[in-house]
């Protein structure tokens, strides 16, 4: 028996899965922001799954001594500006800060401009360098 015939005879499973799975993400996103910020196991889940943007918001020195791989740089001050972010305001976005404070300021000021899928990483790059996750360095 080859995969596809016994996905042929099992697609109830792999639907089951893959409903299952899609339910146990929407139920930690829904935590996270009751919560007031994702964990860094969850901020790796949006990114790998649902292609969410980094905006890291700190100043321009502290994103070029570490920063979350990946990450856009758009300081605190300049959000209201709109440079450097994304066009398209559906676009999952895990904000990120030294320690979770800016990022949550940011948060509200990107929900207040209509990206609603913001979301600040809690504990901020302290959190996500404790979780062993990748830092770069610009």
């Amino acid at each position: 028996m080859n995969f596809s015939s016994f996905l042929a005879d099992n697609w109830y499973w792999a639907v089951a899965a893959a409903a299952s799975g899609g339910l146990l993400l929407w139920q930690q996103l829904q935590e996270a922001t009751v919560s007031g910020g994702l964990s860094p196991a969850l901020a790796v889940q949006l990114i790998n799954k649902e292609r969410a943007q980094v905006i890291d918001v700190c100043e321009p020195t502290e994103f070029a001594a570490g920063h979350v791989a990946g990450a856009k740089n758009v300081p605190l001050g300049e959000i209201a500006a709109g440079k450097g972010l994304p066009g398209n305001k559906k676009l999952p976005l895990v904000v990120v800060c030294a320690s979770g404070q800016r990022s949550a300021k940011a948060v509200a000021q990107l929900k207040g401009m209509g990206y609603e899928n913001a979301q600040p990483l809690s504990g901020g790059l302290k959190a996500w360098r404790e979780a062993n996750l990748p830092v770069e360095k610009a």
